[in-house]
């Protein structure tokens, strides 16, 4: 997927210059890409202002090596596996970008008014000089983005020979008889290519001229154009390391190569999922967490394979999915809010176990496994959560015949009606950030993680049927 340039814009501000003469006298002079990124960044950096909007942690690894790497003025090439926020990076570059740039009103490429590139333009630049018309192009629309897919061809990239053009009346030499492609269309900006080892061999040698020389050439044609763009790409380690994907002359001609990864720790990981999910119900922080730690026993497992690695969209995905189970129940018993409670987890094997790669030798026990590993971060996320807290008056009551349903079709108030009012409670709901007054669903979700913990430290039993589960002596 990308997005083309649009040279056209009406709703610049009105006071911008509209002709090349007033662009020359207010200081509109020609800038590079690169180094109006680096002075961009450079301005930010000096406010104390945050270039990367929503990325979330890479401050003290992936940033600082990119920033350095910009302010070089260096091509990159974004290292990683997938779900690490690669792309999501590269379309933040668009924040570093003028929020308005000139270019030549009507011209096919987004040329500078003072500095036209193609022959048509230099033309008009020639007979109009300061009377040369102006329109301004907004930065989101200076972002190309591409999919790397194998029937990219160079035509795509970089252009080709329009028929119509020709048909029209033009020599079949004329340089004006092209189409340009992605790349020239995105002069004076960045262009974006995911997936770069996906690109055939010989349309990545397409690409040696743009980023070394600068300039393109189409079916042999001497036609040159002095192209101004940084190019940026993202390729999986396995792809560009192990399959060699990536000829050897273009991994030359990247300034950088970045690395990313994965959150390193618990908290980054549920601001990603935080941040990313769109939920239709109220999803509790224990919960959160839970899932965060699930994510991370996944990507430690020597069951899953981890060259293709287990993507951050898995536990957004897991998020949403709990979320969408509690609006069901909601939707079903009338209780509002709805709110996702432990016994939503029991969905997440099920439905998202097709996101993840197993080794061979697993078949069979994909659920299994799962199951194991979240019941893991279930007990790891309680255990915090509690730490130091005695729940023996709340197993004593469990095993005193207060038995506890719960389940798809349950509501939170029926949880609490099964059990006796216990001090315990309060501090159960406490340590899991409820308060007393918060609603039946939130403090049911709290017990409900107590009395899991309880179960896998076999202190109560637990009985599953269906969808029905029923804490017990």
């Amino acid at each position: 997927m990308w997005r083309a340039n649009v040279v056209r814009v009406t709703s610049a501000p009105a006071e911008l210059p509209r002709k090349a003469g007033d662009l020359r006298a207010a200081g509109y002079l020609p800038r590079s890409i690169k180094a109006e990124i680096r002075d961009n960044l450079l301005k930010q950096l000096r406010t104390g202002r945050d270039p990367w909007p929503g990325i979330v942690g890479f401050g003290r690894t992936v940033i600082p090596q990119l920033e350095r790497a910009l302010i070089a003025g260096h091509d990159v090439v974004l290292l990683g596996e997938r779900g690490q926020g690669k792309t999501r990076l590269l379309r933040t570059l668009v924040g570093l970008l003028d929020e308005w740039t000139p270019v030549i009103d009507g011209a096919e490429l987004p040329e500078h008014p003072l500095d036209p590139i193609t022959p048509a333009s230099r033309r008009r630049a020639a007979e109009l000089g300061d009377d040369l018309p102006v329109a301004w192009l907004h930065r989101d629309l200076r972002y190309a983005e591409k999919l790397a897919t194998p029937d990219t061809s160079v035509g795509d990239l970089i252009g080709d020979v329009d028929p119509v053009k020709v048909a029209e009346g033009r020599s079949l030499g004329d340089p004006e008889t092209i189409h340009f492609g992605l790349v020239p269309r995105a002069h004076r900006g960045i262009v974006a290519i995911n997936e770069l080892p996906d690109l055939a061999e010989r349309i990545q040698v397409a690409l040696l001229n743009v980023m070394e020389e600068r300039d393109i050439q189409v079916r042999g044609y001497t036609l040159r154009l002095p192209l101004d763009v940084l190019l940026v790409a993202t390729a999986n380690p396995e792809d560009y390391t192990n399959r060699g994907r990536i000829i050897t002359p273009l991994k030359d001609r990247f300034g950088a190569e970045v690395r990313t990864h994965y959150p390193l720790d618990i908290d980054a990981e549920v601001d990603v999922i935080r941040q990313e999910a769109e939920f239709t119900a109220e999803v509790g922080e224990p919960l959160l967490e839970v899932l965060a730690r699930f994510v991370r026993h996944l990507r430690e497992s020597t069951s899953i394979d981890q060259r293709s690695g287990v993507s951050a969209r898995f536990a957004v995905a897991a998020a949403e999915t709990i979320a969408a189970a509690a609006l069901r129940r909601s939707a079903i018993t009338g209780e509002e809010p709805a709110v996702a409670r432990p016994v939503d987890l029991e969905a997440v094997p099920a439905v998202l176990r097709g996101k993840l790669e197993f080794e061979p030798g697993e078949e069979g026990r994909e659920i299994e496994l799962l199951e194991y590993l979240l019941r893991r971060s279930v007990a790891d996320t309680a255990r915090e959560r509690f730490a130091g807290l005695d729940l023996t008056p709340l197993a004593h009551a469990v095993a005193d015949g207060n038995l506890v349903t719960t389940g798809e079709r349950v509501p939170g108030k029926d949880v609490l009606a099964a059990l006796p009012e216990l001090p315990v409670l309060h501090d159960v709901a406490a340590r899991a950030g409820v308060e007393p007054d918060d609603s039946s669903g939130r403090i049911a979700a709290a017990i409900e993680l107590a009395l899991e913990m309880l179960y896998l430290s076999k202190r109560v039993a637990k009985d599953a049927d269906n969808d029905t589960t029923i804490y017990g002596a």
